[in-house]
């Protein structure tokens, strides 16, 4: 299964950086290679009544691993096309479900979303085509190679299909958003489609089993719903977030330097915190510069450090000590707003960035806290 998504903390074991991409292997992958292992097992041991037990089991092992490079070559296809396309891909991550792969930004047009989505599909039909063509006219003597070729161009065409299915978190889901975008001329509106055919693919994957059963006569059996309600859940899942992206989405152009910044008073590293704090007071202040003896920034106080200082302590620290370096990137033109103040938030993730107008003046501070409050509604 495969899924773009946006930037995750993860651990795990890295297993190389192909084309240029870290590739992480999820600690839940051994649990899916044992459950494949022990799964296909016996069924290995039929198709090939001359091996033992053990290799038996070592052939299913074996198709385990070789299912995850097929994903990964999946979300390589994924992750290739987006980085030609100029978009950052932080890495890919193979876990209990598939893979993901962390597509740092949005393609900027349909068209490339749309290509992006589609290349991993493609790729896994054309290993199935590849695979199917390969046990019909090259491999044939009913050995481990061929029950192998058979096992994976199989479960290629499985995957292929399946994330085609027209809903998010789904490649196909990003299909049709891209194609609804296009329509609209609003991505926003397709996330939301899409999120939407996600839900009800979720409920689909419960519904159908259990419908068949019934319409069929036969008595429901509960073992039979075990993957239909895990995939279902991590589609309502996916879907469900993506609703709520879009709704962050929503309130991205109210997000404006100058209108969330906070007045800022210049002071030098020796002034005593107290002082300092008096004077942000009179001047109905609420951030503090640090500048050097020329009046040139180099420095934000900390309001964090400011609230954990006890307030008899404060007449005793210089607010040098509670200051953190401005480094360039933390040091914003006051004009920037919605997604290009994002991003550059993004590139350089800090507590508080001085505000600069064009000409070099100070114009104030921005705290990421009081951006977040645009996105909570607090």
């Amino acid at each position: 299964m495969s899924e773009q998504s946006p930037r995750q903390e993860f651990s795990g074991i890295r297993m190389g950086r192909p084309f240029g991409i870290p590739v992480y292997v999820s600690w839940t992958w051994f649990l899916v290679a044992a459950f494949i292992t022990v799964m296909f097992g016996p069924q290995m041991r039929q198709m090939l009544p001359h091996l033992g037990e053990f290799a038996a089991y070592g052939v299913a092992f074996l198709f385990a691993v070789l299912l995850y490079v097929s994903v990964l070559l999946h979300e390589l296809a994924h992750s290739v096309l987006a980085k030609s396309y100029g978009l950052p891909v932080r890495r890919i991550t193979l876990y209990l479900l598939g893979g993901v792969s962390e597509i740092e930004k949005e393609p900027p047009t349909p068209g490339k979303e749309f290509m992006v989505a589609a290349a991993g599909p493609a790729l896994s039909l054309g290993l199935a085509g590849a695979g199917l063509a390969a046990d019909v006219w090259v491999i044939n003597d009913g050995g481990i190679l061929e029950v192998l070729t058979w096992q994976l161009w199989f479960a290629n065409l499985i995957v292929g299909v399946f994330n085609l299915l027209p809903g998010l978190p789904l490649d196909g889901g990003r299909m049709l958003r891209a194609g609804v975008w296009k329509l609209s001329g609003n991505p926003g509106s397709g996330t939301i489609v899409a999120a939407w055919g996600g839900r009800v693919l979720a409920a689909l994957l419960v519904i159908f089993p259990v419908a068949t059963a019934l319409t069929g006569g036969r008595d429901l059996d509960f073992t039979d719903l075990v993957w239909p309600l895990v995939l279902a859940s991590f589609i309502w899942m996916g879907a469900s977030q993506s609703l709520r992206v879009a709704k962050i989405r929503q309130r991205i152009p109210q997000v404006n330097a100058r209108a969330l910044a906070r007045r800022a008073i210049p002071v030098t590293a020796e002034t005593p915190l107290a002082e300092a704090l008096r004077q942000a007071g009179e001047q109905r202040a609420g951030a503090i510069v640090v500048v050097d003896h020329e009046g040139r920034p180099v420095a934000i106080v900390s309001e964090a450090a400011v609230q954990a200082t006890p307030e008899h302590r404060r007449p005793w620290v210089n607010v040098g000590a509670l200051a953190k370096s401005l480094e360039p990137a933390m040091m914003l033109g006051a004009g920037l707003e919605g997604e290009a103040l994002i991003d550059a938030m993004r590139d350089a993730p800090g507590s508080e960035y001085l505000l600069i107008e064009d000409g070099g003046e100070i114009f104030g501070v921005l705290a990421t806290a009081d951006v977040n409050r645009v996105f909570t509604g607090v």
